[in-house]
């Protein structure tokens, strides 16, 4: 690949699909690594985001997390989560979500290294959640089919603006549907977390974990 051709797939990446080859997208992608950028890649297109740094996208990253982990310990369901962690099937895809999770005895298949998840050597994640600030559009669409392909249980995508969560359950013969009640997290209401982040908006969040504990805990 020429420099000029870099340069150009540089300028057209303003969180925006490019079509590019699976080695344009390693070398673009190696470049921006240090420059907190999220990377992407389906379809033969290539997706660079810059990282999120506002303190909604922050603060509800924090609590559907913090959510999430309580709910397992407190139900006693091993779970390993990783934010930030990418995931790649060479020369098809690759994703970065904000928060990915092995569940139950899928931890057992849970990854370990400095280095980007191969999905030739590791299952997908359990649970993978976008937290969509600036980016919502895309994580309902484009993301969605991504995910599907990468035959993961469940995907959210987390409304920063609305405090709502989208959740899709990912079939087994392709597609996926919205649900209203976790698959992977037995009886977790979606909405017992969208109410956590419209707690959080108040100055002091350890009323959410208090909250969090005494809804899961009853």
């Amino acid at each position: 690949m020429t420099q000029l051709t870099v340069e150009i797939i540089k300028q057209q990446l303003t969180n925006a699909w490019v079509a590019a080859t699976w080695n344009q997208f390693l070398e673009v992608a190696g470049e921006t690594s240090a420059q907190k950028s999220k990377c992407y890649y389906y379809n033969g297109q290539m997706r660079i985001e810059i990282m999120p740094v506002g303190p909604d996208h922050a603060s509800d990253n924090g609590i559907i997390y913090l959510g999430i982990n309580l709910f397992c310990t407190l139900k006693s369901i091993a779970y390993k989560g990783f934010i930030n962690c990418s995931y790649r099937k060479p020369e098809l895809r690759e994703a970065q979500p904000d928060i990915s999770y092995y569940l139950g005895a899928e931890i057992q298949a849970a990854p370990s290294g400095s280095s980007v998840v191969n999905l030739n050597q590791f299952s997908s994640p359990s649970l993978v959640i976008e937290i969509s600030d600036t980016t919502l559009a895309d994580d309902k669409g484009e993301k969605r089919l991504l995910y599907e392909e990468m035959e993961v249980q469940e995907y959210w995508v987390v409304d920063v603006q609305k405090s709502e969560i989208i959740a899709f359950e990912i079939l087994k013969n392709g597609g996926s549907r919205r649900i209203l009640t976790s698959q992977v997290l037995p009886n977790l209401a979606i909405s017992v977390l969208e109410e956590a982040l419209e707690i959080s908006h108040q100055p002091d969040q350890s009323q959410v974990t208090a909250w969090l504990l005494n809804k899961f805990q009853s």
